[in-house]
């Protein structure tokens, strides 16, 4: 049968997108299925979705480009059924031009199942779409997230469909409750589909919590960074990690610089797959006002995280067995602070007994797998045959029988891309336990004579290069190439992955398709024969893989951070050296060519006081930027100071730090592209 679903914007990785290409990536194995997005923002997906499942946009909203639609006439005109700014509004709203191609669209589909995933596909649905196909809406947020504006058209809509499917069974009853008695959609409740991860699972020694999801209000990551400050002391060892993006991160990102937190809390921006990111952690953190379902909550419990979640309505409550497979903190109707207090508890509980988080991880992913796709998949089949009987036995000789009688034939498979062909192979790497790069290279994607795999320096034009062959096995998926760390010493900077024909010495670029760091975390600092040389595997913007690399032979590690209203307060570490009599840190003003004196602070058991007074004076057109260096002892030479420990190939944006202003001049640390440490200095209006 044809299944297809209407998406908003199929182009993002929010939980209406996650949870709507899962399922279609299971009823693919059984149907023809299509994602309908009616907006079309960037070029290409985030998030991979199966090449079996067709993606057609309809409008073409990609800013600056020669097709974009925004500025069409009839995209100026107003919707005929969401006029109301409080309903729909921003560069995506619904328009003349939106009504106008939804409306061909699903007067034309030859679709036997559609179904609209939110409240404005939904209107649409019931207005322009047919009887000839059954007619599906979802749920992904709950009834009470919505403005009664929307529900006046919303409702409506619903009450007209064959069927309205909510992620929870609470939010189902408070639906069956408002919508009219005599209406003719069925309401019933069905979870997300929350895929089993491809990554390993977490091995729980990290000493790291993890919380992911939209940063806006609801989620209320400032409750979570509020308990987080509670217990900072008493788990000194401990850091938070918070995975997404949205409107409330600069407010976040001020909450966790006014606690002095920013060494212990890193906002971490959003990350597809989240998968590997889970697997790095040892707690799951979900603090929220509300939660329609609980895709994070599922997804970490995949991961084998113990999972503490406020117990809001809906989803966590539907999810999670308290003290089985997770905690439940109860929300206090009457104080703010006394959540705060629960929710703290609960982090000082789990963090504090490996024996409890390991009995409740393993729990939890066993629990996990009652969500996964292909159980999801099978109860909209039993829907779908519930709604119209025989709609989807497969009929004989190889054709499917459609719901209205005479049978379809099942469009055939695309054609599987030849070896020869696949631009890119897929691939994927993990960081070994001795931090050795274990690749896996997608085996059909390789041809008979791709021999190695090349790591290939982009500042050397080739001279730098590394070879492993490439070992495969009879049926197995991936082909596999270990790069050694007690065999290569690679020079520091950004090594491009290729599959290569050592015959004839052609490549071709390795796409990323996981990358597994986290091994990394327990690491340290990593050395060989030459120095410090950390090795790094990353996605890059463009969707490859590639690996970072440093090599030095001495190298000062900054542990600690902390911004003063006078001084910045640095803790070091040296490597390849030792601190000795005279050892100072030393702020250098880069381009001064010694015409302006360094900033120097004695280094006493590591730490040093580094004083902002003569960096204040602002010289340069643009902004200062002092490089920061480490002289281990009199008249040794300076030693870059930097942060090259852990699983940030990029640390810059992310391990940020706050600013001190003065006399409309702002000073800041912050890390280089090669993460080192460096203080820019200028203007605030610059700034701002």
């Amino acid at each position: 049968m044809k299944i297809e679903f209407l998406l908003h914007n199929a182009y993002g990785i929010g939980g209406t997108i996650r949870s709507t290409v899962n399922l279609a990536t299971a009823l693919a194995d059984r149907h023809e299925v299509r994602i309908i997005s009616v907006n079309r923002p960037v070029d290409e997906p985030e998030l991979t979705i199966d090449p079996r499942v067709r993606l057609t946009p309809l409008l073409d909203m990609r800013e600056g480009t020669d097709g974009d639609e925004y500025g069409a006439p009839l995209n100026q005109r107003p919707s005929e059924i969401f006029r109301d700014e409080r309903i729909d509004n921003g560069r995506m709203a619904a328009t003349a031009l939106t009504d106008q191609r939804v409306a061909a669209h699903l007067a034309a589909t030859d679709a036997d199942v559609v179904i609209a995933t939110r409240p404005k596909l939904i209107g649409y649905l019931a207005r322009y779409g047919s009887d000839r196909y059954l007619r599906l809406g979802q749920e992904h947020l709950t009834h009470e997230a919505h403005v009664p504006e929307l529900h006046a058209v919303m409702d409506p809509a619903i009450a007209a469909l064959d069927a309205f499917v909510t992620v929870s069974e609470a939010d189902a009853g408070h639906y069956r409750d408002a919508l009219p008695a005599d209406r003719r959609a069925q309401v019933l409740s069905v979870p997300n589909a929350v895929p089993a991860p491809a990554a390993e699972p977490s091995d729980g020694a990290s000493k790291t919590i993890v919380s992911a999801g939209r940063l806006v209000g609801v989620k209320r990551y400032d409750r979570l960074i509020n308990a987080f400050a509670k217990i900072a002391d008493e788990r000194p060892d401990w850091q938070l990690r918070i995975y997404g993006r949205g409107t409330s991160k600069a407010k976040l990102r001020r909450q966790i610089e006014e606690m002095g937190l920013y060494e212990r809390i890193t906002l971490m921006g959003a990350r597809s797959p989240i998968e590997t990111e889970w697997a790095k952690g040892a707690v799951a953190a979900v603090a929220s006002d509300a939660e329609s379902f609980g895709m994070t909550i599922v997804e970490a419990m995949h991961a084998g995280l113990p999972v503490i979640a406020t117990d809001c309505p809906y989803g966590p409550r539907e999810i999670l067995n308290d003290g089985t497979d997770g905690i439940l903190v109860p929300l206090s109707a009457q104080s703010e602070a006394d959540s705060v207090d629960a929710y703290a508890e609960a982090l000082l509980k789990l963090t504090g007994d490996d024996g409890l988080r390991a009995r409740l991880g393993a729990a939890a992913r066993a629990a996990a797998h009652r969500y996964e796709p292909d159980a999801i998949a099978q109860r909209y089949e039993r829907l779908f045959e519930e709604l119209r009987p025989g709609c989807t036995a497969p009929a004989k000789k190889g054709l499917l029988r459609g719901l209205f009688g005479g049978g379809r034939k099942q469009q055939p498979a695309p054609a599987a891309t030849a070896p020869a062909e696949t631009a890119h192979p897929e691939a994927r790497c993990a960081v070994a336990a001795d931090g050795s790069l274990v690749f896996r290279v997608r085996a059909e994607q390789l041809t008979a004579d791709d021999s190695h795999l090349l790591l290939r320096h982009r500042g050397s034009k080739g001279k730098e290069a590394v070879r492993v062959p490439l070992r495969r096995t009879a049926g197995a998926e991936w082909a596999e190439a270990r790069v050694e760390r007690a065999a290569h010493t690679l020079p520091e900077g950004r090594w491009d992955s290729y599959a290569e024909r050592k015959a004839d010495k052609t490549r071709r670029r390795l796409t990323a398709v996981l990358v597994e760091q986290k091994a990394l975390l327990g690491l340290g600092l990593q050395a060989g024969p030459s120095g410090v040389a950390p090795w790094i595997p990353y996605e890059t913007s463009d969707g490859f893989l590639a690996v970072r690399t440093w090599l030095r032979e001495r190298h000062a590690e900054v542990t600690e951070v902390r911004v003063g209203d006078d001084v910045v307060a640095l803790t070091v570490v040296v490597h390849g050296t030792e601190l000795r009599d005279g050892a100072e840190l030393i702020a250098r003003l880069r381009g001064g060519d010694g015409e302006v004196a360094d900033v120097r602070a004695p280094l006493v058991d590591g730490t040093g006081r580094l004083p902002y007074e003569p960096m204040w004076r602002r010289r340069g057109e643009e902004q200062d930027l002092w490089d920061l260096y480490v002289r281990p002892g009199a008249g040794a030479a300076p030693v870059r100071l930097g942060r090259l420990t852990g699983d940030f190939a990029d640390r810059k944006g992310i391990d940020t730090f706050p600013a001190a202003d003065r006399d409309g001049v702002r000073l800041r640390p912050f890390f280089t592209v090669t993460n080192d440490l460096t203080v820019s200095v200028k203007d605030i209006a610059g700034e701002e």
